[in-house]
C-alpha cells in the first residue's frame, strides 16, 4: 500500500510540476503602421499611412501549457499625413502649389490580451489596446507660386485640446517564440474611440494601427 501511495504522490507532483504556472517579462519593440480615417456628412477620407515605432515591456503570466494573459506599457507616434494640390483663382490671378499635413500622436499604449498556446512555440492573441494621447500636433507646410512668384510657409500647431486622451482599439495578432526566449510578434489593432473632442455632427477620426514587434522572455517555470 505505502508503494502504492509513494507512486501516485511522485505522479501528481509530476503532472502539477509539468502544468505549473509561468511568470514571464522583458522588453519589446517594433515597427508600427498608422492610419487615420475621417468620416462625416456621408463622407469618408483615409490619410495617407505614417511609419512609426514603438517600444516598452511586458509580463506574461501563463496558466497552463494552453493558455495565458499578458499586459504590456508602450510608447508609439501614431497618426496620418495628407498632401493636397490646390489650383485657385481669384481676380485674375491663379495660385497653385500643395498643403502637406502630419498629424501626431504620442501614445502611451497599454495593452492586455488572453493568448492560446496552439503549440509550445506559436501563440495566438485577443485583445484591447487601451491608448492614453499625451502629446498631439499638426505639422503643416504650404507651398505656392503665382505670376512666376512663389512663396511657402511651414508650422507646428498644438492640437491635444481638441483631441480625445483615449483611444481604444481591440486587436488580434500572433507570436512565435524560439526556445531561447527570444519572440516575434504581429497584431492588428483597430481604432473605435473618435478622436476628436467636441464633433461637429456625425463627424469621426479613428486610428487604426498594424504592429509587428520583436522582443525577449526572461523568467519560467
Amino acid at each position: 500500500m505505502k508503494k502504492l501511495l509513494t507512486i501516485a504522490l511522485f505522479a501528481f507532483l509530476g503532472t502539477t510540476i509539468a502544468n505549473a504556472q509561468e511568470f514571464r517579462f522583458g522588453p519589446k519593440a517594433g515597427y508600427s503602421l498608422s492610419m487615420l480615417k475621417a468620416e462625416g456628412s456621408g463622407e469618408s477620407y483615409k490619410f495617407d499611412s505614417k511609419s512609426t515605432f514603438y517600444a516598452g515591456g511586458f509580463a506574461e503570466y501563463k496558466f497552463n501549457d494552453k493558455f495565458a494573459v499578458q499586459g504590456e506599457v508602450l510608447y508609439s507616434e501614431l497618426g496620418g499625413k495628407q498632401e493636397e494640390s490646390f489650383n485657385i483663382t481669384e481676380m485674375g490671378v491663379t495660385v497653385t502649389g500643395t498643403a502637406k499635413t502630419d498629424l501626431k500622436f504620442g501614445m502611451v499604449q497599454i495593452p492586455v490580451s488572453a493568448k492560446y498556446f496552439a503549440t509550445e512555440n506559436l501563440a495566438f492573441g485577443l485583445g484591447l489596446n487601451v491608448g492614453i494621447v499625451t502629446t498631439a500636433e499638426t505639422e503643416y507646410s504650404v507651398t505656392g507660386s503665382a505670376g512666376g512668384q512663389s512663396a511657402s510657409q511651414s508650422g507646428t500647431e498644438d492640437i491635444k485640446d481638441d483631441v480625445n486622451s483615449l483611444n481604444l482599439a481591440p486587436f488580434i495578432g500572433a507570436e512565435y517564440t524560439l526556445n531561447n526566449g527570444l519572440f516575434f510578434d504581429a497584431r492588428y489593432n483597430l481604432g473605435v474611440s473618435n478622436m476628436i473632442k467636441n464633433p461637429e455632427g456625425d463627424e469621426t477620426l479613428k486610428n487604426s494601427f498594424f504592429q509587428i514587434g520583436v522582443g525577449f522572455k526572461f523568467g519560467g517555470k
